[in-house]
């Protein structure tokens, strides 16, 4: 009997490639990665699944409403895990139209060619159908010294990245609600990782400080975020898409709590250990404080305590354990982050992909 079909949408992204490898390496799922390769997809990231008979790549955007009738004609999937989006802050600040496009238009598109492949499917198939929607903690806005966002806390976005992440996860419960499409939906902390895009925090600190450059910190660096390592964050979208209860929302966080400051702080450290300066001095001579961001929010953290309580999934990485995976990895593989930096990762398909790979 051949393995079920999982769409992924995004998975030549960060957190999206981690998740396609995860699923390849540890479950049964065939997977059909389905990405549009915007500047941040990155295939080469899949490179250890690309010959796997259970890997299939599309190049297709989630607003092509045919070509997507055409990908669940064809492959018949069992479910849908929504990783697709544009993702960094800053680019919604400078660039707002694609974060509209892609997260909200983008969103819709995919719901409307799901439900109509949805609603075609014999009973059983209908009823163990999951559309499983990723979000970010960010559409809940800023907290204060105090509190945690948890499942019901009251949506206030203050980017446009966040507003558009807000927009598709109000349209992921309104399909649920309306059409009884059984979704679920997850709103995560910060990531960090290996094959991180270097316009994150971290893997921007790392390499700016190989590079001897400056590590610029926003404002004071007193910005405080909670800290989720990818692996255990694809591990809980593996849980909630196949134990999780449809119409529910679970937050993901990594319970490890830290100022902008005190990250780049530990990386300094991290790498004055492990990759010292050829002078000898500390990196963290390199950092440099620069004008806040327009809207900045002040702080993030997730109450992860449902997640546990009904699915049993807790973090495996501490943020010293998980950092220092990160350091050594970046460390290890100098060739992914030139690949990146000088574009030569947009290349990687042409020159590695087989026609098989092409859905």
């Amino acid at each position: 009997m051949s393995a079920a079909t999982l769409f992924v949408t995004g998975g030549a992204g960060f957190i999206g490639s981690a998740l396609v490898r995860m699923l390849i390496a540890e479950s049964g799922w065939r997977i059909v990665n389905i990405d549009k390769l915007t500047y941040a997809g990155n295939l080469e990231s899949l490179s250890q699944v690309t010959s796997n008979p259970r890997y299939l790549f599309s190049q297709t955007d989630i607003c092509d409403r045919d070509a997507l009738d055409r990908l669940f004609a064809e492959h018949l999937p069992s479910g849908v895990i929504h990783l697709a989006a544009e993702s960094h802050v800053d680019r919604s600040i400078h660039g707002p139209a694609d974060f509209i496009e892609t997260n909200i238009v983008g969103t819709y598109t995919l719901l409307e060619a799901t439900r109509a492949y949805w609603m075609s499917l014999a009973t059983d198939r209908k009823s163990a159908f999951r559309f499983h929607h990723v979000s970010t903690d960010e559409v809940y806005g800023s907290l204060g010294a105090e509190g945690l966002f948890t499942e019901t806390t009251s949506y206030s976005p203050n980017s446009p990245y966040s507003a558009s992440k807000a927009a598709s996860d109000h349209l992921v419960r309104a399909w649920q609600h309306t059409y009884g499409l059984p979704v679920l939906v997850t709103n995560c902390s910060n990531n960090y990782g290996p094959y991180q895009f270097p316009e994150k925090l971290i893997p921007l600190m790392i390499l700016n400080a190989l590079r001897g450059k400056a590590l610029p910190i926003y404002g004071k660096g007193d910005n405080v975020r909670d800290w989720l390592h990818v692996d255990d964050h694809v591990r809980a979208l593996w849980r909630v898409f196949e134990k999780g209860l449809p119409g529910e929302t679970y937050n993901i966080g990594g319970h490890n709590e830290k100022t902008n400051l005190e990250v780049v702080d530990t990386l300094c450290a991290l790498l004055d250990e492990l990759r010292p300066r050829g002078d000898g001095r500390p990196y963290q001579e390199l950092q440099s404080f620069v004008a806040d961001r327009p809207g900045h929010d002040r702080r993030y953290a997730i109450d992860a305590t449902k997640i546990e309580r009904e699915l049993g999934w807790v973090p495996r990485e501490s943020f010293e354990s998980g950092l220092r995976k990160t350091v050594g990895w970046y460390l290890a593989n100098a060739d992914w982050i030139e690949h990146v930096v000088s574009g030569e990762y947009r290349n990687w398909v042409k020159q590695n992909y087989s026609d098989r790979n092409a859905a």
